[in-house]
C-alpha cells in the first residue's frame, strides 16, 4: 500500500465538509505532475489531508475509495480524478513549520516542492506525522 498526501484549500473543500460529504471525486487537478500521483492511486491507499494557505497543516487521514478515471470536470480524457472517502481526523494536525522543523521529514515532498497538489509520502514519513499527529 502507497500512501499520499492532497492539498485542498478549507474554503474551497475542506476535511470538515468531506467528512460531511462520506466520498467525493477528487477532480479539477490540472498539474502533469499531480496527474501522474493521481494515476498511480490505488484503492485502499491512504491519502494525509492537507489544508493549505489557509492553517498549513495535515488535519485527516482518507482512503482512495475508486482508482483513476476521467476527470468530470473537463472533456478531456488526459485528465484524471480518484474517489477519496474520510478516515479520521489527526488527533492534533501537523502544521507546515512543525514538519520543516522536523530534520527526518526535510526530503519530504510537501517541503521540497510546495505547491503540488498531490504528491506521494514515503513510509518513514507516514509514520512520523503519524506520530505527530497524536495517532501512534
Amino acid at each position: 500500500m502507497a500512501h499520499w498526501l492532497v492539498k485542498s484549500e478549507p474554503d474551497a473543500y475542506s476535511w470538515q465538509q468531506l467528512v460531511k460529504d462520506k466520498e467525493t471525486s477528487w477532480d479539477g487537478v490540472r498539474n502533469y505532475a499531480a496527474r501522474i500521483h493521481l494515476k498511480n492511486m490505488k484503492k485502499g491507499d491512504e491519502v494525509f489531508y492537507y489544508h493549505s494557505n489557509e492553517g498549513t497543516d495535515i488535519v485527516g487521514i482518507a482512503k482512495v475509495s475508486k482508482e483513476f478515471y476521467q476527470d468530470p470536470t473537463i472533456d478531456d480524457d488526459r485528465w484524471v480524478s480518484v474517489m477519496l472517502k474520510p478516515v479520521k481526523a489527526l488527533k492534533n494536525p501537523v502544521t507546515l513549520a512543525e514538519i520543516k522543523a522536523n530534520k527526518k521529514l526535510q526530503n519530504m515532498a510537501l517541503v521540497r516542492i510546495g505547491r503540488l497538489s498531490v504528491q506521494p509520502v514515503t513510509d518513514e514519513e507516514w509514520d512520523i506525522i503519524l506520530e505527530m499527529g497524536g495517532m501512534k
